[in-house]
């Protein structure tokens, strides 16, 4: 009826500017072909078109102007004018979807009288029996009538139309009251009445189970599954059960489904899914690898993957994908991006996360990465070009600010560019103060910088914020030790963050280098031996280095710093550190 009622509007709009410029070029002609002084016979001479008057109906009674003022209040979202308007209009009209259209939006804005008047006039003008039914019980539901209601769906139901129940269903769900409308489906739509349709079954038992109505979900669900036996009845009734705990039920109903649509993507990604919360994620894998493939597929193939940290799997998923329609590898092209990255293919990563499109959710992460990856590759300049665009792109959205602000920092902090790593992370702080994270980055920027006094207040900030915390107890605890001040605090906070992680090498390079301030230099070496062992980190080996250094033992020291050298021939700890030693 939309589309006829805007035809007519169209219609309307150049049927009144014809009779507007008709009116007016008939009022020039006449007044052109009047003599300058009137004669006797002046009259009679007059041309007929020049005595023509062309009646114009009131806007009350001009049906198209009701229409598409109506039509407009619609497009305001102004129900009640249009329900007035749709009123006026239906009285001037013998079409019934007008009066169709009059009284629903009278029962929408409650105007009771308004909607049995639309009613009585749609009927007469041959409503069919279904839509009668249906706007009566909507109407009664409106003023609680609930007798009333259930004679008109009982019509409804009854009614033969293949709609009925799905219009049975739209009535309940905009029932002002939903309890009144849950007894009505509990009366209504039992196992006796219901068709011999799956469709309807499910939506009933859906509708019972968005009431609260769960015993009458389950019953509905469990009869369907029994009675029709269809992938469709098995899929609804094993997320229910899922739900209720019952996985080992729902997988066996799951299993059945896809037995009867082994192709269905829909059902693959659901029981693999459950699969995969059960930890089952090899089989899981294998039932998603089979058959037809989609973006999402491909997904949830390379998160299980991940999960098992299976790289060859990756590399396979990685090569389909490339492979799959252009439709898919749109759809996929973070992901793209991402399996590029583990592969460590970074040149293709880059080229996939610029295919990410604007509207994708990824989009912004993929930005990052190529932020990432960009410094990785030697272009720093372009990584912290990109980032600061999206710093200016997402100034209104706090939290992608934050983000773009903190790995702009952490690229400055592995560039061992500390005052800019610095401001980065203070701009974020003025994003999301007092932010754990941030105030830890910027108190190692400080720290590296040699700031002791600025670290030292942002890692006290952040035990203040978490007490105890084992990273900031270290981060602390190693300032303080590094600085050669309040050893006694700088150990017992090493201490209480060894205790937490005593295998933790970095904890461990802490506790050496707090005992070697201390001048307990054999216990320094053991625990920085230990640590050096573990872990071949260039920090690591330049303390172990200056402790053997003072035991006098150079030529030991000298061997571990030339293994520092081969590690990072850029280290400026064992720069500083060879200047101190050896001024």
């Amino acid at each position: 009826m939309e589309s006829s009622v805007r035809s007519s509007v169209v219609k309307f709009k150049q049927l009144r500017h014809f009779t507007i410029l008709t009116t007016l070029s008939l009022g020039l002609l006449a007044c052109a072909d009047m003599p300058r002084q009137s004669t006797p016979g002046a009259a009679a001479s007059q041309q007929p078109l020049a005595r023509l008057v062309v009646a114009i109906p009131d806007a009350q009674h001009d049906l198209l102007a009701q229409l598409l003022a109506g039509e407009m209040a619609l497009g305001h979202t102004d129900l009640v004018a249009a329900a007035t308007y749709y009123g006026r209009a239906m009285v001037l009209s013998d079409d019934p979807r007008v009066a169709e259209r009059a009284a629903t939006l009278a029962i929408a804005v409650h105007d009771t009288a308004a909607a049995q008047r639309a009613l009585d006039r749609w009927q007469a003008l041959g409503a069919t029996p279904s839509g009668m039914a249906q706007a009566r019980a909507e109407l009664a539901l409106d003023h609680g009538d609930t007798a009333e209601a259930r004679r008109q769906l009982t019509l409804l139901t009854g009614s033969g139309d293949k709609d009925a129940w799905r219009q049975f269903g739209r009535v309940l769900l905009g029932a002002r009251d939903q309890a009144q409308a849950a007894r009505l489906l509990l009366a209504l739509a039992t196992p006796q009445r219901l068709p011999g349709e799956a469709r309807a079954w499910l939506a009933m038992s859906e509708l019972g189970d968005k009431f609260g109505q769960h015993a009458y979900a389950m019953q509905i669900a469990e009869a369907a599954a029994q009675r029709f036996r269809s992938a469709e009845t098995y899929a609804w009734l094993a997320q229910m059960k899922f739900r209720d705990g019952d996985h080992a039920g729902a997988r066996q109903l799951l299993e059945k489904a896809l037995a009867k649509a082994p192709q269905n993507i829909p059902l693959r990604l659901a029981y693999a899914g459950m699969l995969s919360q059960g930890g089952d994620y090899a089989r899981a894998a294998a039932v998603l690898q089979k058959g037809p493939q989609n973006a999402d597929t491909f997904a949830l193939r390379a998160g299980l993957a991940a999960q098992r940290k299976d790289g060859k799997a990756l590399a396979v998923i990685y090569q389909q994908l490339q492979q799959a329609p252009q439709d898919v590898r749109a759809r996929s092209a973070y992901l793209l991006g991402q399996l590029a990255e583990m592969q460590h293919h970074d040149a293709q990563a880059l080229t996939w996360y610029a295919q990410v499109a604007d509207d994708d959710p990824h989009a912004f992460d993929a930005d990052l990465r190529s932020a990432v990856i960009l410094q990785t590759q030697g272009k720093s300049e372009q990584a912290h070009k990109l980032l600061h665009q999206m710093q200016l792109d997402f100034l209104d959205q706090p939290a992608q600010l934050r983000q773009a602000y903190e790995v702009d920092a952490e690229l400055y902090l592995r560039e061992k560019k500390y005052p800019q790593a610095e401001t980065a992370f203070s701009r974020a702080l003025q994003v999301v103060p007092d932010d754990p994270g941030l105030l830890y980055g910027r108190g190692l920027a400080y720290a590296e910088a040699g700031q002791v006094d600025q670290a030292v207040q942002d890692f006290r900030r952040l035990l203040q914020l978490k007490p105890g915390d084992v990273d900031a107890s270290n981060a602390l605890g190693f300032t303080l030790a590094d600085a050669n001040r309040d050893l006694p605090e700088a150990e017992r906070l090493i201490r209480s963050a060894r205790a937490a992680k005593p295998n933790d090498p970095a904890i461990a390079d802490s506790w050496g280098w707090v005992q070697y301030r201390l001048g307990h230099l054999e216990q320094a070496e053991r625990v920085l031996r230990q640590a050096w062992l573990a872990r071949k980190d260039a920090d690591v080996g330049v303390h172990l280095g200056e402790v053997l250094w003072k035991q006098g033992r150079q030529q030991d020291a000298q061997r571990i710093f030339g293994e520092v050298r081969r590690i990072d021939p850029h280290s400026s700890s064992l720069r500083d550190t060879l200047k101190r030693l050896q001024p």
